[in-house]
This record gives structure tokens, C-alpha cells and sequence, in this order.
């Protein structure tokens, strides 16, 4: 059915119009008049017209106006002017505003007919747009959520960063850090912890679909598939300038998101949250939104506020004691001695009379910081190595002494770390890059690359980016898109055969990763070189430049 108004001050004009298209067009149109331009402005807000059949000089609003108010709320009807030829001034504006045809009277029998069968067949071809469009949209509906499971199983799962930045172009993921929530879903909570009985995870495919609108209503995230009574959120996002505020907002966001969830669905939430990571390394935060989520009774929880559900006899300074190993993981000897000395100094104002547990808090230290050189490969781990390490503690009979033991062990541990860093960072990210180089156009991943340099992939990671100021997947484009570049410039070699030579097996893949490299598809940049090409050929203007 078409919906047809007709807008004109002459009676007999307006009957003859409708009566012309009804005859012709029977049941197919639907046809509403007007004889003003308040009325036809009035009319369209309830018929809500297909096509329009407008008059430009009737009282009081003209049409040019009306038609400016009709777009206000229909940006679909397709108008038709209607006017006498001393009414040309009034044409050519109403052309101006994008009418689809001016139309002089006297109208003729034939001429309508044509008009009308032109305008439906617009018509049709919109609708058939739209419906298109409907169906791309229900059909992404369906897929969207495999890409994302797919996305997400590729990054905390099988580590296949080859695939993952594939899902991430897919779909339009700009970031490259990002953080993992885990939502854990029960039936009632006992003791703290969330009960599931058997059929819940039956029962969670059913209310999935709504989950994950919610879910993405309250954070820009990809949502994963059911793992038992799990389902793992990845938020990609930049490193928090305000680690403590931004973790504040983000827990507050969880619980909104816990208590709607709540509010929605048959079932009780809890979330476990981890830190922000590079993508290549999104497994970490994986693992510590589930360590989260099994430290604590919360029902939303950071895992850098996991320590602070124990309970200690003091105001334990937990914070100190993250920056004091923070310090030391990095090197940083300086930031590492100051919080030493606070907690020397906290422990002889809490503990003055229990000189035993000090030696004890001392020596936990120690080794953990030890624990933590050896991690990272910057200390061999030998077990006989501190066997005085409990003798010398209880020898020593001030606390000043003790000091001096604690500062020199943290010390020589941030030391060993720091050279070691130095050291393997040089040498093995210039290892790593050579390699790089040598095989881009083979499909090589960060584990590949990080064997080779014999590092453990997160490691790598760190020291590359550090080093380098881009992550493994930026550094390997990059190195691939270049030789793209170079591969292109020569006229015998083809858009696929340069990016099956620079590394990518799939066409329309490569041009994807180039575009956006580049700001131009590999044949519009192989276009781009012949113009240049000829722009500068002897007797000619120059011809067009290249964006990038």
C-alpha cells in the first residue's frame, strides 16, 4: 500500500488527482488531500505520507514552508512540486530543497500516471532497501555474538594472537589494552558463595541473549560463552591514568551492573575484575578476575582489593606493601628503600616489644622479593642458598641492624632485577626484531617470537613494548604493511601477491589492515604510485600525492 497526499487550494484540481491515481492504481494507494498548507503539514503528522503531491502558492503557509516542516518528522516522503508556470521562482527553491520532480499544470492524464508509477517504484526500492537492511542487522544479530566468543577464546584461551587481531577488526576494536571481568551466576547465595544447582547452567543459555544486553548497555565490552557458571567480559580500554579513582568507578559500575542484572533476570550475580593488560596478555587479568572471585565473599571485587578482605591486628599498610614490590619488579632501587624504611619504621612503632615477629616479617619479605627475582629469570634459585638466612635474622640485636639486613637483601634483589631487565631487554627484543624481519611473511605469533628469545610470552611483551614503544601485533603490521609498500610499487606485482608476500594469506584481510595502516586500500595505493608516477613525468602537471 503507498501512501499519497495531494496538497493544492484548487478544488477541482484536488479531485482530479486523486480520482486519476485511484482509477489506475485501485487499492494499491491510499489517497488523503489537503487545501492548505496548515492542513497538509497537520495531515502528514498523522498519514504519514509515502508520497506528496505538493502546490507551492496556497494560503497562508506555502508550500516551500510546509514542505520544510514535513521534513521535520518525515525524512522519507518523496515530494512532487506542483505549480503554475508564472510560480518558476518558487520552483527553482523547492528544487533547491531536494524534491524529486517540478511539475507544471496543466497536468495531464498520462503525465500523473507516469509520475505516480515513477514515485512507487521509489518507493518500492527504499522498502526493499530497508528491508535489506533488516535482514543484514537480524543476520549480525546471529553472528556477533559467535565473533565475540571467538574473540574472546582466542585471547584467554588458545593465546592465537594471529586470530584475535582478526575478531578485533572485525569487530572495530580500537584499543589494545583492555581488562577481563568474570560474571558468576548461581541460583542463591550460601555462606557468601553462589549456589548452581544441577540444570542452572541449562536454564543461563536461556536468559544469555538478554545477559549479554545488559551486560554491553552498562560497559563497551565483547562478551564470552557460558563456562560452567561463569562468563568472561573483556573490556577493552586505555591504561588508567588514576589507577585508584578509575578502579573505584569501575567496581561502583559493577555492582550497578550486578544489582540490574539482578533486577532483570532469575538469578544471583557476583564479578570478579583484574587488571588492565595488553591484549596479548589478557589472560593475566583472566586469571586474576577468577583469583578475585575465589579470594573473596564480595559480590564485586578488584583483584587489587583482594588483600584487603584479610584481617589483620593493625591497620596493615597494604598499599605500602604493593608499592614496595611494585618498586621492586621494576628496578626502581630508590622507591624500593623508601617503602623498606617505612615498614622498618611501621614495625618498630606497632611491634616494639616483639622483636621475633619482626625478624619474621623481615624474612617473609626477603624471600618473597627473592620469589620474584627468580620469576623473572634475574636470580638462579638454589635450594640450600638461605640456609643462614634464619640464623643471621636471630642474631642480629637491634633493630637498626635489622634494617641494614633487610635493605641490603631488597637491595641486591632490585639490583639483580634491574640489570637483568637491562640486559635481557637489549638483547632480546634486537633478537626479536631481527627475527621478526626475517620471517613477517610466515604466520608467526608472540609465542613463536618470545621462544625464539627464550622469554616467557608476557615478558617479552613488557620488554618489547618498553623498548620498542609498540606491542608485538603493532610492530609485526608494521613491518608487514612496509613491505607491502615496497612490494607495490612495482607494476608487475599484484594487490594479492604483495599481501601473500608480506604475510597475509587473505585478501580481503589485507586490505583491511592496509586501509587503516594507510587511510587507503592497496589498490587505491598502487593507483596512487602510477599518478605520482605520472604527475612527474617530463611535460606533465603533478598529479596527485599520497595521504601517507
Amino acid at each position: 500500500m503507498y501512501r499519497i497526499l495531494i496538497a493544492d487550494d484548487e478544488g477541482l484540481m484536488l479531485e482530479a488527482f486523486k480520482g486519476v491515481i485511484l482509477a489506475e492504481f485501485g487499492d494499491k494507494c491510499s489517497v488523503e488531500t489537503a487545501k492548505t498548507g496548515r492542513a497538509v503539514i497537520e495531515k502528514a503528522e498523522t498519514f504519514h505520507p509515502d508520497i506528496v503531491f505538493m502546490d507551492i502558492h496556497m494560503p497562508g503557509i506555502n508550500g516551500i514552508q510546509a514542505m520544510r516542516e514535513i521534513r521535520k518528522f518525515n525524512n522519507s516522503a518523496l515530494f512532487y512540486v506542483v505549480s503554475a508556470y508564472d510560480k518558476f521562482d518558487y520552483a527553482k527553491e523547492a528544487i533547491n530543497l531536494g524534491v524529486e520532480q517540478y511539475l507544471t499544470k496543466p497536468i495531464s492524464k498520462s503525465k500523473i500516471i507516469s509520475v505516480v508509477e515513477e514515485a512507487t517504484a521509489k518507493v518500492d526500492k527504499v522498502r526493499d532497501q530497508r528491508s535489506n537492511l533488516l535482514k543484514i542487522q537480524e543476520k549480525l544479530e546471529t553472528v556477533i555474538p559467535v565473533v565475540e566468543s571467538g574473540y574472546v577464546n582466542s585471547l584467554l584461551f588458545q593465546k592465537e594472537m594471529a586470530a584475535a587481531d582478526y575478531y578485533q577488526q572485525l569487530l572495530d576494536i580500537e584499543y589494545s589494552q583492555g581488562y577481563v571481568m568474570v560474571v558468576q551466576f548461581g541460583q542463591s547465595y550460601e555462606n557468601g558463595r553462589l549456589v548452581s544447582p544441577v540444570g542452572m547452567n541449562v536454564k543461563a543459555q536461556s536468559f544469555y541473549p538478554e545477559f549479554r544486553d545488559v551486560v554491553k548497555s552498562a560497559f563497551p565490552c565483547v562478551v564470552g560463552n557460558i563456562m560452567s557458571n561463569r562468563i568472561p567480559v573483556v573490556v577493552p580500554c586505555e591504561i588508567f591514568q588514576n589507577p585508584y579513582e578509575d578502579r573505584i568507578d569501575l567496581v561502583e559500575k559493577a555492582r550497578e551492573l550486578v544489582a540490574r542484572l539482578e533486577g532483570r533476570l532469575d538469578a544471583k550475580f557476583r564479578v570478579g575484575i583484574g587488571r588492565v593488560w595488553e591484549m596479548e596478555e589478557l589472560e593475566r587479568s583472566y586469571r586474576e578476575a577468577l583469583r578475585a572471585l575465589n579470594g573473596s565473599l564480595s559480590r564485586v571485587i578488584h583483584i587489587e582489593d583482594l588483600s584487603q578482605n584479610g584481617v589483620y591486628d593493625e591497620a596493615f599498610p597494604g598499599n605500602d606493601e604493593k608499592r614496595m614490590f611494585r618498586c621492586l619488579e621494576e628496578g626502581n632501587e630508590e622507591g624500593m628503600l623508601q617503602e623498606v624504611n617505612f615498614f622498618c619504621d611501621w614495625m618498630v612503632e606497632h611491634y616494639s616489644q616483639d622483636m621475633n615477629n619482626i625478624r619474621l616479617k623481615i624474612l617473609e619479605f626477603i624471600i618473597w622479593g627473592e620469589k620474584i627475582a627468580f620469576e623473572s629469570g634475574a636470580i638462579n634459585y638454589g635450594f640450600s642458598y638461605r640456609r643462614d638466612y634464619l640464623d643471621t635474622a636471630m642474631s642480629l640485636s637491634t633493630y637498626e641492624d635489622l634494617r641494614k639486613w633487610f635493605q641490603e637483601k631488597m637491595v641486591n634483589v632490585c639490583r639483580a632485577i634491574r640489570d637483568q631487565k637491562e640486559d635481557q631487554s637489549n638483547s632480546a627484543v634486537k633478537k626479536a626484531m631481527l627475527y621478526i624481519q626475517e620471517n613477517y611473511s610466515r604466520d608467526i605469533s608472540l609465542d613463536d617470537v618470545s621462544s625464539q628469545v627464550n622469554i616467557s610470552p608476557y615478558y617479552f611483551s613488557k620488554i618489547f613494548k618498553e623498548e620498542t614503544g609498540e606491542n608485538f601485533i603493532e610492530y609485526l603490521t608494521r613491518v608487514r604493511i612496509d613491505k607491502a609498500k615496497e612490494l607495490l610499487v612495482d607494476a608487475n606485482v599484484s594487490v594479492k601477491e604483495a599481501g601473500i608476500q608480506s604475510g597475509y594469506s587473505d585478501p580481503n584481510y589485507f586490505s583491511r589492515i592496509f586501509k587503516k595502516q594507510m587511510d587507503m586500500t592497496p589498490s587505491e595505493y598502487k593507483v596512487s604510485l602510477a599518478d605520482l608516477v605520472v604527475g612527474f613525468a617530463p611535460g606533465s602537471c603533478i598529479g596527485s600525492r599520497l595521504r601517507r
